[in-house]
């Protein structure tokens, strides 16, 4: 199991690979990719900004690795192990 801080320092590292990727792709992408992964990193994203600090570390981790995973197609998959 691994614990709270490995998880958000990999979702940390997911996040900076999408931004990665995002900056460096010269050529315009295509809507339909780019519509599910926003919309799956502005999900996380409110869900951590909750006012009460109340989050789910599961959600906000399924919804940055599905926008990894769009953007990517499972080519790139980050592995962390304890």
């Amino acid at each position: 199991m691994q614990t709270k801080e490995m998880r958000l320092r990999r979702i940390q590292h997911l996040a900076h690979d999408i931004m990665d990727e995002m900056n460096a792709r010269k050529e315009i992408r295509q809507f339909d990719t780019l519509i599910p992964v926003i919309d799956n990193l502005a999900r996380a994203i409110g869900d951590l900004s909750d006012p009460l600090g109340d989050y789910s570390l599961d959600y906000i981790e399924e919804k940055v690795e599905n926008a990894h995973f769009l953007l990517f197609k499972n080519k790139n998959r980050i592995q962390f192990h304890s």
